[in-house]
C-alpha cells in the first residue's frame, strides 16, 4: 500500500510549515490578546488559501479548487504547527455546507460570514419530546402570517445551545400533507420574545444539552431554505455533513492509545492487567476495528483524491467509528471495575485515574444517537448500499 502524496503534494507541504513558520508564533499570549490573534491568523491563513477552501470569496472564504490532497496536508502541517484551522461547531460543519448547497445567494451573504467569524452560533432543531431518531414525525408548527413564519412547539436535545444565537430547525408547515412531504427547513433568531430555553440535566450532573420552547416565536419568509414543504430533503444534506464530521478517523486511535495505557495503569490478579490473557484479547479485537477504521479512511480518501464515488463504505464509517467507540468505553468501564461507580471528574477538570474515562464510558452512548441512530444507520446500510427489501412493518409514511 502506497500512502504518499506525491511530490507535487509535498512542494505545497513546504510552502504550508514555510506560511506557518512566519505567520503563526503566539508565544506567551493568553486572553483576550491571544484571541485576537488566532482571529488575524485566521484571516491572514484565509487569505493565503489555506482555510475556508470551499466558501466563495464573496462570503468571506478563500474559494480554492476542490483538492482532498491539499486539504489533507493542510490539515496535517496545521496540527502538527499547533495552528487553529477553520471554527468549528454546528453553524460551520452542518448549516454553512448546507448554505452552499441550498442556499440563495442573499442567504448565503446573510448567514455565512458571520458563521465563519462566530457571531452566529447554530443549534440544531430536529429532535422533539416523543419524536426520537423519526423526524418525519415532527410537530412544532410554522404557519405564514404575512412575510413572517410563525412558529410554536418545542424542540430538544440541542447541543451547543446554551451558546446558540441561532438555531436551523424542521418545522411542519403543511399540516395536511404527508409526513415527510409537510415540513420546511428554516433558520430562527433565538434573541427575541417567544423562545425559551432551557438545560437538561444530564445523570452525570452536567447540562450538555437545552430544550427550547417556542410560544408565537416569529422568523421571516426569507429564512426558509428550500422550497415550502421540502425541508426533508434539505435535512437530508445537513445530516449527511453531521455524519461526515462525526464519523470521522481523527482521535479514534488516541483513545484506544488511551485504552492501552490504562490497561497498563490497573491491576488484574495482583499484576498489570495488560498481561491479562483476556484483557489482550479483548484489545487486539478493539484494535482490529481501530485498523478498519483507519484503512477505510484511507480509502475514502483516495477515492476522493482520485474524483470516484464512495458508495456505501461512506455510511458505514459513523456505525463502526460509534461500535468501537462503545467497545473501548466497555473494555474501559471492565478495567476501572468499582471506581467506574465514582462520580465524574468536575466540568473543566480533567481528572485523574479512572475519573478522566468516566465521561466518555457515558458519552459513548450518545453517539449512538448523535447523527441519526445505530439502527437507522443499519437501515440506510441495507437498503441503499445492498439493496436489501424494506421491511414494510417499518413503514411509517402512509
Amino acid at each position: 500500500m502506497d500512502l504518499s502524496y506525491g511530490a507535487e503534494a509535498e512542494s505545497f507541504r513546504t510552502d504550508v510549515r514555510d506560511f506557518l513558520r512566519g505567520n503563526w508564533q503566539p508565544g506567551a499570549l493568553r486572553g483576550s490578546e491571544l484571541k485576537a490573534y488566532i482571529n488575524a491568523f485566521r484571516l491572514t491563513a484565509t487569505e493565503a488559501g489555506y482555510l475556508y477552501r470551499n466558501i466563495p470569496k464573496e462570503f468571506g472564504g478563500s474559494e480554492q479548487p476542490a483538492d482532498v490532497v491539499r486539504a489533507q496536508v493542510i490539515r496535517e502541517e496545521f496540527g502538527r504547527a499547533r495552528a487553529p484551522m477553520e471554527i468549528t461547531g454546528n453553524g460551520m460543519n452542518m448549516l454553512v455546507p448546507t448554505l452552499l448547497e441550498k442556499g440563495t445567494p442573499e442567504q448565503k451573504d446573510l448567514f455565512i460570514r458571520k458563521t465563519m467569524s462566530g457571531e452566529y452560533q447554530w443549534g440544531q432543531g430536529y429532535s422533539e419530546p416523543g419524536t426520537g431518531s423519526d423526524l418525519a414525525s415532527v410537530r412544532t408548527k410554522g404557519e405564514l402570517v404575512g412575510d413572517e413564519w410563525v412558529i410554536n412547539g418545542q424542540k430538544i436535545w440541542t447541543s451547543q445551545g446554551d451558546r446558540a444565537t441561532h438555531m436551523f430547525a424542521l418545522i411542519r408547515t403543511e399540516p395536511q400533507a404527508s409526513k415527510h412531504a409537510g415540513i420546511s427547513y428554516m433558520l430562527i433568531d433565538l434573541d427575541q420574545p417567544g423562545v425559551t430555553r432551557r438545560p437538561i440535566r444530564q445523570m452525570t450532573g452536567e447540562s450538555g444539552f437545552y430544550e427550547f420552547f417556542f410560544d408565537n416565536a416569529k422568523t421571516p419568509a426569507s429564512w426558509l431554505i428550500g422550497e415550502r414543504g421540502d425541508g426533508w430533503n434539505v435535512s437530508r444534506t445537513t445530516l449527511k455533513h453531521e455524519r461526515a464530521a462525526i464519523g470521522s478517523a481523527t482521535g479514534l486511535g488516541a483513545q484506544f492509545d488511551k485504552l492501552v495505557e490504562l490497561a497498563g495503569e490497573v491491576t488484574r490478579n495482583g499484576q498489570p492487567a495488560i498481561k491479562d490473557p483476556e484483557i489482550r484479547q479483548a484489545l487486539t479485537r478493539i484494535e482490529g476495528y481501530v485498523m478498519a477504521h483507519r484503512y477505510s479512511s484511507y480509502r475514502l480518501f483516495s477515492l476522493a483524491a482520485a474524483g470516484e464515488e464512495a458508495g456505501i463504505i461512506q455510511s458505514m464509517m459513523k456505525l463502526l467509528l460509534t461500535e468501537t467507540g462503545h467497545e473501548m468505553a466497555l473494555a474501559a468501564q471492565e478495567l476501572i471495575g468499582d471506581d467506574a461507580l465514582v462520580e465524574p471528574a468536575s466540568a473543566g477538570t480533567r481528572g485523574r485515574g479512572p475519573e478522566k474515562w468516566l465521561d466518555q464510558i457515558m458519552g459513548s452512548l450518545g453517539n449512538s444517537i448523535a447523527g441519526g441512530t445505530t439502527n437507522i444507520q443499519r437501515n440506510i446500510i441495507a437498503e441503499r448500499g445492498l439493496g436489501l427489501p424494506r421491511d414494510l412493518a417499518m413503514e411509517t409514511d402512509k
